[in-house]
C-alpha cells in the first residue's frame, strides 16, 4: 500500500465522544459500535456512531473485532488525499488491521469456520468497528502465541515487508538488505523476516530505537540522525524504502549492480535505476492469506514478534490518528475494541 511521507498539520479532539446508543427492536438490524467518517478531513472528522451490523456475502467472514490495528496511512486515507487509489467512498469506516472471532460465514466459505479466532489485512477497511466483513483470501488463523491486540499489529506491516522483500526483492540467504526506517511498523517486520531469510541487516532509526533495531536483529544499526548511513551501507544487494525524497535518492548509489530498491512512497527514478544497472519496484501491498499463513509461522517459530507500543480504545481513535500521521511511531498502535474473550 504506498503512503506519502508528507505530513499534514491536523487539529482537532484527542477523543471521541461516545454517542448514546439507541433502542433496538426485534425487527430492527443488529446494531454495533464504529468511527466512521462522512466527509473527508483531519482526525477531528473521526465519529463514533451507531451502525447496523454487516451482513456477510456468500464469499465473506462476519468477524467480532477484538482490535483493530492503526497504520501510517491511515491518516492520508482519511484526509481523503489518496481515496482514489484505495477505491474509498464515503461514508468510510477506516481500520485495515483486524483481529478477532468470525460469528458468521457466507454459503461459499470452506476453510474458514464459526468460532475460528483470525487476523487479517482487510483491503476496504472497516477493522474500527465492533464487526467488520473479510474475504476468505484476507483472513487466516491468528497465531496461537499471540493475544488480539498483538495479532492485529501483524498484517499489513508484515505483509508490506513479506511483499517487498521476499515477492518483489527476491531476497535469499546471504544477501544484504538496507532497511530504512528500522523501527517503524514496516520496517521493524521488514528486519525480522530479513534475518529470518538468512539476510545481514543494515538498519537505520533514531536515537531513542537503537537498540530496538539490535533487539530485533539487525546486525549493524545506524542512527541516521548522527551519521550519513552511505559511511556503512555500500555495495548492498537490496534496499528498503519507506521513507522517500532524500532517503531515496540517495540510496541509488549503495545498491551493486543488479540489486533492487523497494520504496513505499515514492516513484522510481528510472534514470538512476538504469546509471547503477538496478532494477526496482513502487510496492502497492494487497491482503494475502495465503502469504499471512506463512508469517504464522515465523511467529509461531518465535522467529518474527509484533512491536506494541500503544494500545487505546476505541473511542480515542482520534489520539491514535494524530500519532499515526507524526510517521514516527515506534512499532504500531493498536484500537481495543472488545475485551480479550476467555479461555
Amino acid at each position: 500500500m504506498r503512503i506519502s511521507n508528507q505530513l499534514i498539520a491536523l487539529f482537532g479532539l484527542t477523543t471521541l465522544a461516545i454517542l448514546p446508543c439507541r433502542a433496538v427492536t426485534q425487527s430492527e438490524k443488529p446494531m454495533m459500535k464504529a468511527v466512521v467518517i462522512h466527509e473527508y478531513g483531519g482526525p477531528e472528522v473521526l465519529k463514533l456512531e451507531d451502525l447496523p451490523r454487516p451482513e456477510p456475502k456468500e464469499n465473506e467472514v462476519l468477524v467480532r473485532v477484538i482490535a483493530s490495528g492503526v497504520n501510517p496511512a491511515d491518516p492520508l486515507i482519511v484526509s481523503g488525499k489518496y481515496a482514489k487509489e484505495f477505491g474509498t467512498h464515503l461514508p468510510l469506516i477506516p481500520g485495515y488491521d483486524v483481529a478477532g472471532i468470525i460469528e458468521k460465514r457466507g454459503a461459499k466459505i470452506t476453510k474458514l469456520k464459526v468460532g475460528d479466532s483470525v487476523y487479517s489485512y482487510v483491503l476496504w477497511g472497516g477493522g474500527w468497528a465492533e464487526y467488520a466483513v473479510m474475504t476468505e483470501g484476507e483472513a487466516a488463523i491468528k497465531p496461537a502465541s499471540l493475544d488480539y491486540i498483538q495479532a492485529a499489529a501483524v498484517p499489513l506491516t508484515a505483509l508490506t515487508a513479506w511483499q517487498a522483500l521476499i515477492d518483489a526483492a527476491k531476497l535469499t540467504a546471504g544477501q544484504t538488505v538496507l532497511i530504512h526506517g528500522g523501527s517503524g511498523g514496516v520496517g521493524s517486520m521488514a528486519i525480522q523476516i530479513a534475518k529470518a531469510r538468512g539476510a545481514k541487516v543494515i538498519a537505520t532509526a533514531s536515537t531513542p530505537n537503537q537498540d530496538l533495531l539490535k533487539q530485533l536483529g539487525a546486525d549493524v544499526a545506524i542512527d541516521y540522525t548522527k551519521t550519513k548511513f552511505e559511511d556503512f551501507a555500500k555495495d548492498v544487494d537490496v534496499v528498503l524504502d519507506p521513507i522517500g525524497r532524500d532517503t531515496l535518492a540517495r540510496s541509488y548509489a549503495l545498491v551493486k549492480k543488479g540489486g533492487f530498491i523497494a520504496t513505499l512512497v515514492s516513484r522510481l527514478d528510472q534514470t538512476e535505476l538504469d546509471k547503477y544497472g538496478i532494477r526496482g519496484e513502487s510496492i502497492a501491498s494487497k491482503p494475502d492469506a495465503i502469504e499471512l499463513a506463512e508469517i504464522t509461522k515465523l511467529i509461531e517459530a518465535k522467529k518474527i514478534k509484533p512491536i506494541v507500543t500503544q494500545v487505546l480504545p476505541l473511542t480515542e481513535a482520534m489520539k491514535a490518528l494524530q500519532q499515526a500521521e507524526t510517521h514516527h511511531t515506534r512499532g504500531k498502535i493498536v484500537l481495543k475494541v472488545a475485551d480479550e474473550p476467555l479461555k
